[in-house]
């Protein structure tokens, strides 16, 4: 029982220093993750944050994770809360829009941009991150194939940039507004 203990606590531990970076990068982008700014956020102390992460790559790799991980269980709710409506593929088109619509407009967003951003500049963070946008292809090849839409694989990563950039957009200009419906009907069309 004791061990099963101190494990939950190493993990929350660790969830807690891995959210504390996210918001950090999210409030002050990558240059300005410090150790100082990651454990005020995580309520941590120096020595436990450099235990369980002895480099910043390490840290960012695990931070970029954690956030797909969280949004792609989060969207895939949604998803499964709409899967036995049988909506059409215009139908679905509009409720990614509402979703994208009602997500936050905030640091963790942005987190998540510095952090692919990074990973253009640094090799040790590819593989993470194609780990990251490999679960947002399988959930879109999720949702196109519950739609009955043709050749779902091949539109899975052309339908997740466009949604990326949609919201990449969003963020940089601060329209809440950017219709998402419209392109993601063309480009389902087209194919």
């Amino acid at each position: 029982m004791a061990g099963a203990a101190s494990r939950d606590k190493v993990v929350s531990t660790r969830e807690a220093i891995l959210r504390g970076a996210l918001t950090v990068v999210g409030e002050h982008g990558v240059g300005g993750l410090t150790n100082r700014r990651i454990v005020a956020a995580a309520g941590v102390s120096l020595g436990t944050l450099t235990y369980h992460f002895p480099s910043q790559t390490a840290l960012l790799r695990e931070a970029m994770l954690l956030f797909v991980e969280d949004e792609t269980a989060k969207l895939g709710a949604i998803v499964d809360g709409y899967r036995a409506d049988g909506l059409s593929v215009e139908q679905a088109a509009s409720v990614v829009e509402h979703v994208i619509a009602q997500l936050p407009f905030g640091a963790d967003e942005l987190g998540a941009h510095e952090l692919y951003l990074q990973s253009a500049r640094d090799p040790e963070l590819h593989e993470a991150s194609s780990r990251c946008f490999a679960a947002y292809d399988e959930l879109a090849v999720t949702i196109l194939e519950a739609l009955g839409v043709p050749q779902a694989r091949r539109l899975a990563g052309p339908v997740v940039a466009l949604i990326a950039g949609l919201q990449l957009r969003r963020l940089a200009t601060g329209e809440t507004d950017t219709p998402v419906a419209e392109p993601l009907m063309m480009l389902l069309r087209g194919a």
